[in-house]
């Protein structure tokens, strides 16, 4: 019988069984090198959520992965409220996980490995060692012994284990052998333990090549890696398809960051990028462009008529230059191979308007990122794009001598250049003058026309996203005493009905509802999955797990 179906038809007797024995108890070989600093766990065969709710109880962020629907059911009601994010997703591929792109301090699988038949534990193997953070754990338990029912138990090993982790440069650094906490005859259990000491994919070093030292005759080579690195920060859910080897990308995105980042440079400030002086994508509809804020090309916005056809003129000329130009010349160390690669598709502007969505950027073209370099663009972005800032600014400096350095590092702030928050509020004071009782969602405290304030739920300083879902209304007060923290785990669940109220009643069957729903899918983690609030609400809570891993920001309101 397939795993997945017995324990969702088994799922409360398995339940039960999995709750008969403590976290303490199962995994007391190992505990002692769990990291006293918390950071981001994927439980892998997640069952019951004992082992979830007891790392989240720890101050661990849990992604637990589970293909049983029956039992996942009950382990998600059982760590409600907890840290737990949790994911219907299958080894060998993990494909959900993989498109996170995030790594794990810690990678736990309990009473797992023996599901897996011996074609697949190489592949599954490698896939886990490359979600491991440097420095993390890799921790795996092998059941040895018959099996008492249904299920196939296939023969596992530690020698093929430490084989695999050879080949992935991973560590051992504990093997534990025990015998079967619930009792039964004839099965024991061994653990392996396993450390990532480096990234092992050469990733972080190839960023650093290609900001530090390529040879630039223009700032294209600087410009198309910050685009691709702020959308993997801050757009993850634009992804077409991910694989082992690369990152398919919808190539107006890529077009669209790249005028985002240009149009202050030589639209509005005149600051060269090359020492000649001209660009090929600065063509008369960019000028146009340059009477826009950086606001108003934002993922979700629409355009009409003569200025919805200069858009999209704009973005087919940067995105010919951008595969012309960058993505030509950016090649892996030592060779003449391009690091990115790309197709443009016929596209022509035949309609009345445009929205800025994934369909309509798809109509450009395709854009392709090695997944390492992708992966390391969305976990590193807060070290990589002020490294990036600071090249452009030194070599934009030798080209424009004329012009002040603070002009230029002005010019190249992370778009959009402010806190944006009209809409929300505009609609928040129409319900409070609607005479409709509007509370904080941090608070429940009830919200007047004196005491109202747009919270970016995560924080502004620390992820700019001025999306309509991440605006939200609160006291003036809590505002101020949130500041640039973090909404602990606890505090969302607590203010989970309060959010997906103020969404529905804010910006749902409003003239904004296609804009919410374009901006969430593109910017929150397995967007396009999402078709409801309560969806939204999870990838919302997951992607607090990815800032706070990412970058380590404090937390508040810890209920």
């Amino acid at each position: 019988m397939n795993p997945s179906n017995f324990y969702t038809l088994k799922a409360e007797d398995c339940f039960a069984q999995y709750q008969a024995l403590s976290f303490e108890q199962v995994h007391q070989d190992w505990l002692d090198l769990l990291p006293a600093k918390a950071g981001l766990a994927l439980d892998v065969g997640a069952g019951s959520g004992r082992d979830a709710a007891a790392l989240a109880a720890r101050g661990w962020d849990v992604v637990a992965v589970e293909p049983a629907n029956g039992l996942m059911n009950l382990g998600r009601q059982h760590t409600r409220g907890l840290a737990v994010h949790w994911i219907n997703d299958t080894l060998p591929q993990l494909a959900q996980v993989r498109a996170l792109s995030q790594t794990y301090d810690l990678i736990l699988l309990s009473a797992v490995w023996m599901h897996l038949p011996e074609s697949m534990r190489e592949s599954a193997f490698r896939v886990l060692a490359n979600l491991l953070a440097p420095g993390g754990l890799l921790v795996i338990s092998l059941r040895h012994g018959p099996s008492t029912d249904e299920r196939v138990f296939h023969s596992v090993s530690v020698a093929e284990l430490e084989q695999f982790a050879k080949q992935q440069a991973l560590k051992a650094l504990r093997v534990s052998r025990t015998d079967d906490e619930l009792q039964r005859k004839q099965v024991n259990w061994e653990t392996v333990v396993f450390q990532l000491h480096d990234d092992g994919t050469g990733a972080l070093p190839i960023v650093r090549h290609i900001i530090v030292s390529d040879s630039k005759a223009a700032t294209y080579k600087l410009g198309l890696l910050r685009s691709v690195t702020l959308i993997a920060e801050t757009l993850p859910g634009l992804v077409l398809r991910r694989s082992d080897t690369e990152v398919v990308l919808p190539l107006g995105a890529v077009a669209l960051v790249w005028l985002q980042l240009y149009l202050p440079l030589l639209a509005r400030h005149n600051i060269r990028q090359n020492s000649q002086g001209s660009h090929g994508f600065e063509k008369a509809a960019f000028f146009e462009l340059g009477r826009l804020s950086t606001f108003d090309l934002q993922v979700g916005r629409r355009f009409e008529g003569e200025q919805a056809k200069c858009v999209h003129q704009a973005l087919k000329d940067a995105a010919n230059n951008i595969l012309k130009m960058p993505a030509h010349y950016i090649t892996w160390p030592g060779t003449n191979q391009p690091v990115f690669a790309g197709q443009t598709f016929r596209t022509r502007f035949t309609g009345q308007h445009i929205c800025l969505d994934n369909e309509y950027f798809s109509s450009f073209g395709e854009f392709s990122v090695p997944t390492a370099i992708w992966d390391c663009c969305s976990q590193y972005a807060c070290w990589i794009d002020p490294a990036l800032v600071n090249e452009w600014a030194l070599i934009s400096k030798g080209w424009n001598k004329e012009v002040s350095t603070s002009t230029i590092r002005d010019a190249l702030e992370l778009n959009p250049p402010k806190r944006c928050v009209t809409a929300a509020r505009n609609i928040a004071l129409e319900l409070i003058g609607s005479k409709a009782e509007l509370r904080c969602v941090w608070t429940a405290g009830k919200l007047t026309d004196t005491n109202l304030a747009i919270d970016h739920c995560f924080p502004w300083a620390r992820w700019r996203n001025n999306d309509l879902w991440n605006l939200l209304p609160a006291t003036d007060k809590a505002n101020s005493s949130k500041s640039d923290k973090l909404p602990s785990a606890p505090l969302m669940e607590k203010s989970k009905p309060s959010i997906t109220g103020w969404w529905q009643e804010g910006y749902l069957h409003s003239p904004l509802e296609e804009s919410f729903w374009v901006q969430a899918k593109a910017a929150l983690p397995l967007g396009e999955q999402v078709n409801d609030v309560s969806g939204l609400f999870d990838a919302m809570c997951l992607q607090r797990a990815v800032l706070r891993k990412n970058q380590r920001i404090e937390e508040w309101g810890k209920v």
